[in-house]
C-alpha cells in the first residue's frame, strides 16, 4: 500500500485533526527507524500512519484494533502491516514478533508525551526541545498523566533502544514534520 492511499484511508475514518498528527508522528518515528535499520521506510511509515485509523470507529479497548482489523483486509493492506497494528494493542494478545511491531509499539506512546512536552515550552517547537526537557517531565507524574512511562520504558528496551536515545530519536524524527505537527513553534508560524 502507498502512502498516498494509507492517508486517503486516515481521512476517510478520522475528523479528530489530533489524532492525525498522532498517526503522522508515529508515521515519522517509524520512517526514521526504519532508515536508521535498513529496513522498507514505506512499509515501515505507513504501518504507523495507519496503527490508530480506527479509533474513532471503535474507540474502546473492546473494539480498537482488532475491529478496525478487518476493514484494513477489506481495503488491500498487506497482512504484515494489519498484524503489527494489531499487535500495537497489549488487550488484543497479539504477540509483536517482528522489529517492525516493536518499533510500532515502542514510537506509539512516547509521540504523546514529546507533543505534550512541546505545547507547552514557551516556543511551542520541537526545534528547540531536547530529550533532557522530557525527561525533566517525564518525572511529574501529574503531567501528561495518560502517557503510560512504564509501557514507553518497557517497549524502548523491547525494541532494544536504551530510553533516552529512543526519545532523542523519536524528537528528531518529528521535527522532520514539526509544521504538519502544528509543533514548529510560534516564531516560525508567523
Amino acid at each position: 500500500m502507498k502512502r498516498e492511499e494509507a492517508l486517503a484511508l486516515v481521512r476517510e475514518f478520522v475528523k479528530n485533526e489530533n489524532l492525525v498528527r498522532h498517526m503522522l508522528a508515529v508515521e515519522a518515528a517509524m520512517r526514521f527507524y526504519a532508515r536508521k535499520l535498513n529496513q522498507d521506510e514505506e512499509l515501515w511509515g505507513v504501518t504507523g500512519l495507519l496503527h490508530d485509523f480506527d479509533w474513532e470507529i471503535h474507540p474502546t479497548m473492546e473494539n480498537h484494533p482488532q475491529a478496525g482489523a478487518p476493514i484494513l483486509r477489506q481495503r488491500g493492506v498487506p497482512e504484515t502491516i494489519v498484524h503489527a497494528v494489531l499487535s500495537h494493542a497489549d488487550h488484543t494478545g497479539v504477540p509483536r514478533q517482528t522489529t517492525m511491531e516493536k518499533a510500532l509499539y515502542a514510537c506509539d506512546e512516547i509521540t504523546g508525551l514529546v507533543t505534550a512536552v512541546a505545547l507547552v515550552r514557551p516556543s511551542r517547537s520541537l526545534h528547540d526541545l531536547a530529550a533532557s526537557s522530557v525527561k525533566k517531565k517525564w518525572k511529574d507524574r501529574a503531567f501528561a498523566a495518560g502517557a503510560n512511562r512504564e509501557e514507553i520504558a518497557q517497549s524502548a528496551q523491547d525494541f532494544g533502544v536504551e530510553l533516552w536515545e529512543h526519545v532523542e530519536n523519536v524528537i528528531q524524527a518529528m521535527r522532520s514534520i514539526a509544521a504538519e505537527l502544528g509543533l514548529q513553534g510560534e516564531a516560525a508560524a508567523g
